[in-house]
């Protein structure tokens, strides 16, 4: 019997490390090649990682929540079959070498990890691998006063702290196991203020947040503590797109194999807007901002158990009407099949989202971190609206809907912000009734 190493494979060029969430088989289950042995998370999407062999799982490496390196082995299999492992070890050979040389660094200096399931805090997946990884301990952890919702420790929190103690110069290894008595120098850690009580009757049901809504949760905070909220509005006549759309869906779904929808053309006038006002795609690190050479709109889509999640279009200018519809159609249903994966959420510069979907006539949303702005569709109503002509002003019924832009105040004013929210706009008014696709 051969004993294959199945090891996390490449999920995108910015993923390098993946939690797992559940393993789908046990150790002597037998398992068919290309069958999902292990389910996988990163800090947005969830993934499976099937058996390259068929044979019998004999070792789990790792258990639920570890956190797993991209190239590193998480699970060994019995096989019959010849494997050639050779050109596996040629591709992940530079990364097996980093992360050998990283735990062998580690072995030196711990003995056990530190286990922060014990505590009674909630601490989100990326903040205890940020502690585990600077050395941070549990007991320092429960210390930080978190800046989050109910004073939960957010990333910032634990970044600042680490920064922190680097800055009086304590080594983080020997933080994670020198005797207390002997660090000298730890900052003061100001206690995390009692969370007010919440009043629970015999009628009411408690349910823990599942891992995806704890993630979105912890953004949303992070972000309104990261980026000044400010938003502008605007109305926008959409006859014309309107026209256009009920005389060529059919022939557009017909020829192209794809239903036609607003989003793709509402997209296209954002990229385009971005294009005119490229200082609206870009990013904020510290005192510096970052210029992005492509344009990516993240399209926010609601899955069915009433979550959310963010894929990208990358380089949207490039993209002709069609080819715009195919990437909204095809990242729309693969977020609600869950098949997306994790490059699909990366790259983000600029994010949309639909409210006018559920009914919305306009809505304050909030800002997609790093980006700097976000746009949201209100829905399309018809209403009565005066119409200028050479012959005079007149009553008519035209279809219009609102746009709000929430942008970060740090780095965009209300000239800028209302600018590009205006182009947008002038874009959709000027709609050729008469275009191809």
């Amino acid at each position: 019997m051969a004993r294959f190493e199945l090891k996390l494979p490449r999920m995108g060029e910015s993923i390098a490390e993946a939690t797992i969430t559940n393993w789908l088989k046990a150790v002597g289950d037998t398992v068919e090649a290309d069958e999902t042995v292990v389910e996988v998370a990163t800090d947005k999407v969830d993934s499976e990682v099937p058996s390259e062999v068929s044979g019998v799982l004999v070792e789990q490496l790792f258990g639920k929540d570890d956190l797993v390196q991209v190239g590193q082995t998480f699970a060994i299999i019995e096989t019959d079959e010849v494997v050639d492992t050779v050109e596996v070890e040629a591709v992940n050979s530079e990364i097996i070498a980093e992360v050998s040389k990283a735990v062998d660094a580690a072995k030196e200096f711990v003995s056990t990890p530190e286990d922060f399931s014990k505590s009674d805090k909630f601490f989100s997946p990326l903040v205890k691998n940020i502690a585990a990884t600077e050395g941070v301990t549990l007991e320092e952890l429960e210390r930080i006063t978190g800046t989050g919702k109910d004073n939960r420790v957010t990333k910032d929190d634990i970044l600042a702290y680490v920064e922190n103690r680097k800055s009086n110069k304590i080594n983080t290894i020997e933080a994670t196991v020198m005797p207390k008595a002997e660090v000298v120098s730890t900052p003061k850690v100001t206690p995390s203020p009692a969370k007010m009580p919440i009043s629970v009757n015999g009628g009411d049901e408690v349910v823990e947040m599942d891992r995806m809504r704890k993630l979105i949760a912890g953004y949303m905070v992070n972000s309104i503590q990261t980026s000044v909220h400010v938003q502008s509005f605007i109305e926008v006549d959409v006859t014309n797109i309107v026209k256009w759309r009920d005389q060529n869906k059919n022939e557009f779904e017909k020829r192209e194999g794809e239903k036609l929808t607003y989003t793709p053309i509402f997209m296209e006038a954002v990229a385009k807007a971005l294009k005119d006002y490229p200082a609206m795609n870009v990013s904020v690190d510290g005192d510096y901002v970052i210029k992005k050479k492509n344009i990516n709109l993240g399209m926010a889509a609601a899955l069915p158990n009433g979550n959310l999640i963010v894929p990208v279009i990358k380089n949207a200018d490039q993209l002709n009407l069609v080819g715009m519809a195919k990437a909204v159609n095809d990242l729309g249903s693969r977020a609600k099949a869950g098949k997306l994966k994790p490059d699909d959420t990366q790259g983000g510069t600029y994010t949309v989202t639909n409210v006018g979907s559920f009914g919305s006539v306009f809505g304050t949303p909030i800002i997609n971190q790093p980006e700097v702005g976000i746009l949201a569709l209100g829905a399309i109503r018809k209403v009565p609206a005066v119409i200028e002509t050479p012959e005079g002003d007149f009553i008519g019924i035209r279809q219009k809907m609102f746009l709000t832009h929430s942008y970060d105040h740090r780095i965009v004013d209300g000239a800028l912000g209302g600018m590009f929210v205006k182009r947008v706009a002038e874009y959709l008014e000027a709609f050729d009734v008469n275009r191809n696709f």
